[in-house]
């Protein structure tokens, strides 16, 4: 079976992501893993007292990113591709690279809006860090505006 990592952002195109990975899959028949890697500051704020942590926020924003993450899966499993998910804190690219490792994957698929230029000076681009970082092959699936 063909591992294919799959990082979730949950941004307004994951639907459009999961798709392409679903087709791909199939065509290889092929298991997804997918990641979401959550900020390492979720539950910080900043007020008059400078900066404070509030830790029943980010208790609450993962446990919702866990509803996210088990409603793609179970959307994937709907359309008879084996899937499994996974959610950490840290540095995305590292933490994607670390469980694509771990995971013996054969692929990491990723989405590009096909942003380029001052985006990714002032941005930066996770797919772009991660095509040029990574030892596995990283697929890239075209994600525009209808």
């Amino acid at each position: 079976m063909v591992n294919i990592v799959l990082p979730i952002d949950f941004g307004d195109k994951t639907e459009q992501l999961v798709d392409g990975a679903v087709k791909f899959a199939k065509e290889v028949n092929g298991k997804i893993h997918l990641i979401h890697v959550a900020p390492s500051d979720i539950g910080f704020a900043i007020g008059d007292m400078g900066f404070q942590y509030f830790p029943e926020v980010e208790q609450n924003e993962i446990r919702e990113e866990l509803v996210q993450l088990n409603k793609i899966e179970q959307r994937v499993l709907a359309q008879d591709v084996d899937c499994e998910h996974y959610l950490k804190q840290g540095i995305a690219k590292d933490i994607i690279l670390e469980y694509a490792k771990a995971k013996e994957a054969n692929y990491i698929v990723m989405g590009s809006h096909g942003r380029s230029g001052f985006y990714d000076v002032f941005v930066g681009s996770l797919t772009k860090g991660l095509t040029k970082n990574s030892p596995i092959p990283v697929l890239v699936v075209p994600i525009h505006d209808n």
